[in-house]
């Protein structure tokens, strides 16, 4: 079996040359989504129809570089290293290998070789540079850092807890807290709400890689192919359309203000809960704005820019707020999301038509199309919750059309009938005379024999 491995830059080729072979795109999209000719996306189809993915690999790959060192260089370099040079480091035993014996190998080639063969270097590395404090920025709301902390809040009272919550970067406040059973699109929404609602719109977000927030999957669309880039999710589009800016942290101390934060809150936001008998959930969410105020008074500190730089929040700002989905308009002009249906209003019928519905934090349902209103559902009875129920900007009409009818399936294998001379047991004929002879026996009464080639009856 033939083993490949595509780059980085080949991994989104076999998707678009498979959809290019069925017809579901043209050569010049290709092209364009891969940055090539014309004639380099056809060399790639032929290949790829003569071999599939694996013809679509960089055909160099795997051989031997034309630039690697000779194996009688490297058979005297390890020689010399592990017997004349012995101790030597790095540095002082390629000088001598180039002047003394003649051989043109650099360190880095030294250094490989003596790992090889197992020698311990002569002097250890340098430790790495210590990083740098990140400078916190200098105007209010000109960075927010947002995270989610699972803890014990209510101890033994109540249940398990995921608080979320929002600092700025400038001068360390709490922005909003937000207490959930688990990281979900419904807390980061509300807490969202809260920051907006209360002091604007952040010129950027610093957030950890959670799937919820950004894309980590290696799933790509025949869209986003063509496209070049991955759809954002539900709350990725919701700070797109906010012109909010998201930096995904590569690591916890990237942003260690927010978890310095939850250190702090452990102790004293869970003293505070016990003090006081919060066992639930409402009680401690209603005790959450007293305690951030008390929180900023002890612990805020002055931005070095006294000039504010949150923006106004939009006034559709609970539109935006929104898991958004594209439906197709029934032909009983009525849009489906899961088990709700929402009836178009008007003599006209939209049957066909593509809208944009859109599922807000309290429950209700809005079908736009052009950016207009067409139609609102109210929200459904009890509590609600906001759950992403498919990935958004997916349009599922692009993968179903078809500009190739596909090819009919394969006949299906019949059995065997008949051997030679005689049928079987399965032939159609012999189950039709058994039918019709059982018939008669429920009949008459009487059995049929099958002692003699004719047969009789009894």
């Amino acid at each position: 079996m033939e083993t490949f491995t595509l780059s980085r830059k080949e991994v989104h080729r076999p998707g678009l040359l498979k959809a290019l072979c069925r017809g579901r795109v043209t050569t010049r999209q290709v092209a364009d989504a891969l940055r090539l000719s014309l004639r380099q996306v056809r060399r790639l189809r032929r290949r790829y129809e003569a071999r599939g993915a694996a013809g679509l690999a960089h055909q160099g790959r795997g051989r031997a570089s034309p630039r690697r060192l000779p194996a009688a260089i490297q058979e005297a370099a390890i020689r010399l290293m592990t017997t004349l040079y012995v101790g030597f480091n790095d540095s002082h035993l390629t000088e001598k290998l180039q002047e003394q014996h003649g051989l043109p190998i650099s360190r880095e080639s030294v250094r490989r070789l003596r790992r090889h063969v197992g020698l311990a270097p002569r002097h250890r590395r340098r430790p790495p540079r210590a990083r740098r404090r990140r400078v916190p920025e200098a105007a209010r709301g000109a960075l927010v850092q947002i995270d989610g902390s699972p803890c014990a809040w209510l101890e033994t009272r109540g249940p398990q807890l995921m608080l979320l919550g929002a600092i700025d970067d400038a001068t360390g406040e709490i922005l909003a807290l937000h207490f959930r059973p688990a990281e979900d699109v419904h807390g980061y929404t509300t807490l969202f709400q809260q920051l907006v609602t209360a002091h604007g719109l952040p010129l950027a977000v610093y957030g950890d890689r959670l799937n919820l927030l950004v894309r980590n999957d290696p799933h790509w669309s025949l869209a986003e192919e063509l496209a070049g880039a991955q759809f954002p999710t539900h709350l990725g589009r919701m700070l797109q359309d906010l012109g909010i800016a998201y930096i995904a942290a590569h690591s916890p101390q990237a942003k260690g203000r927010i978890e310095r934060l939850w250190a702090t809150l452990q102790d004293r936001l869970v003293s505070e809960l016990r003090l006081r008998g919060i066992t639930t959930v409402e009680a401690a969410t209603a005790y959450l704005p007293e305690f951030i105020a008390d929180f900023n008074r002890r612990f805020g500190r002055l931005p070095a820019s006294p000039l504010a730089v949150w923006r106004r929040p939009p006034r559709d700002l609970a539109r935006i707020l929104s898991c958004r989905y594209r439906r197709v308009v029934g032909r009983d002009n009525t849009v489906r999301l899961g088990s709700r249906s929402l009836q178009l209003p008007g003599g006209r019928s939209a049957a066909g038509l593509t809208v944009e519905l859109r599922e807000l934090l309290d429950g209700r349902l809005l079908v736009l199309h052009d950016g207009v209103l067409r139609a609102q559902a109210p929200a459904p009875p009890g509590p609600f919750v906001l759950k992403p129920r498919r990935s958004p900007n997916v349009d599922r009409r692009l993968s179903r059309r078809r500009t190739v009818p596909a090819p009919p399936p394969p006949p299906r294998p019949q059995p065997k009938t008949h051997t030679g001379r005689r049928p079987l047991a399965t032939h159609p004929w012999v189950l039709a005379k058994d039918r019709s002879v059982r018939l008669h026996q429920l009949r008459t009464g009487r059995t049929f024999s099958r002692s003699s080639k004719a047969g009789h009856f009894h």
